[in-house]
């Protein structure tokens, strides 16, 4: 099935109420992005008509959203952040649905004991969106089994830092359109394969150091009242030891298991696999919306000197459409990031 390469794009402009503030019904560029553990953006650069000019005139940050389909089905959504209106078009920045979570913070107190980070997870998002929801759903694929007790003070620190701050000791999350989708951090199932044929221009291969620890020692304080460590001198690497405080941390149990997932995805050095400057060809054997991060793709190389033969998370997605020129075209372009870290690798 040819699918990278091959889709094509349309988008509209929502109001807070739900009715259409304008169709973009000429769009010269579009540009959709999906990232792990972070808030993705889209842009999209659209021709006006007359009538659809006077729609685009009212465009304005958070009030509106945008919604991208591709081949017909909704691909991306979320609040616009920048519009720039000019001589013959009209250029459009957006966040995903995570974008609003940078911008609440916790509407009560409250303290976990013992429970999963996907629970803890998920009472952040509804509690952001609480007060205010723009329209959101939360899938859970499964715990993320790492279990932890933290607090979080009412109007204290941003829900999204909150939540970044669960990612990086055992949970993985993601946007897709208004869905917010949280997986554990070893989830591996696969959703395509690639081969240096489905990436004829090549690509590259690069090895992390600087995200490499043996040991992590993670704090609830600067006082050193709750602490936790995991790890030790390594015979292939020796001993490189980070630290870190997290606030909302209430126990050394929690540390301890923090500090244990944050070596498992440190070790051994996290590879990288990079296709953004390379296209992939349209008759790879993948599709498109399936292509989210947390899931993974067994990846095969064998042209550059580090070789690779298995499965690897899906870090990044980007799609762009250009409307081309006369004399070129243009079309579709799907760009893929994967990554093993510690977690894959075991």
């Amino acid at each position: 099935m040819s699918v990278s390469g091959c889709g094509r794009h349309a988008a509209a402009i929502i109001d807070r109420s739900g009715a259409t503030v304008s169709a973009a019904d000429v769009l010269t560029h579009v540009e959709w992005t999906r990232v792990l553990d972070e808030v993705s953006t889209a842009r999209v650069v659209i021709n006006p008509d007359v009538g659809c000019c006077r729609g685009l005139s009212d465009v304005r940050s958070w009030r509106h959203r945008l919604l991208i389909w591709r081949d017909g089905k909704p691909v991306w959504d979320g609040p616009i952040t920048q519009v720039e209106w000019s001589l013959g078009k009209v250029e459009i920045n957006a966040h995903d649905v995570l974008g609003w979570l940078d911008r609440r913070v916790p509407h009560q107190s409250i303290s976990f004991d013992g429970e999963d980070l996907t629970t803890i997870a998920q009472w952040l998002i509804e509690d952001g969106f609480a007060p205010d929801d723009p329209g959101h759903t939360v899938q859970v694929v499964g715990p993320a089994g790492v279990t932890g007790g933290r607090a979080y003070t009412q109007d204290a620190g941003q829900t999204g830092d909150h939540l970044r701050d669960l990612a990086e000791t055992g949970l993985d999350y993601t946007a897709v359109g208004s869905t917010i989708i949280l997986l554990p951090e070893n989830h591996t199932v696969s959703v395509g394969r690639l081969t240096d044929a489905d990436m004829p221009d090549g690509l590259v291969v690069a090895e992390d150091g600087t995200s490499l620890a043996t040991r992590w020692v993670i704090a609830g304080d600067d006082k050193g009242d709750v602490l936790g460590s995991s790890g030790g001198t390594d015979p292939y690497y020796g001993l490189l030891e980070r630290y870190e405080e997290q606030t909302s941390i209430l126990t050394d149990d929690s540390a301890i298991q923090a500090a244990r997932s944050k070596v498992s995805t440190s070790m051994p050095v996290p590879v990288f696999i990079d296709t953004q400057e390379v296209t992939i060809d349209p008759q790879a054997a993948i599709r498109v919306p399936d292509l989210v991060p947390g899931w993974c793709l067994d990846v095969t190389t064998t042209l550059t000197c580090r070789n690779i033969a298995q499965r690897l998370k899906i870090v990044g997605l980007k799609v762009t459409e250009d409307g081309g020129t006369d004399g070129d075209p243009g079309g579709e372009s799907v760009q893929v990031q994967v990554a093993v870290t510690g977690a894959e690798a075991g």
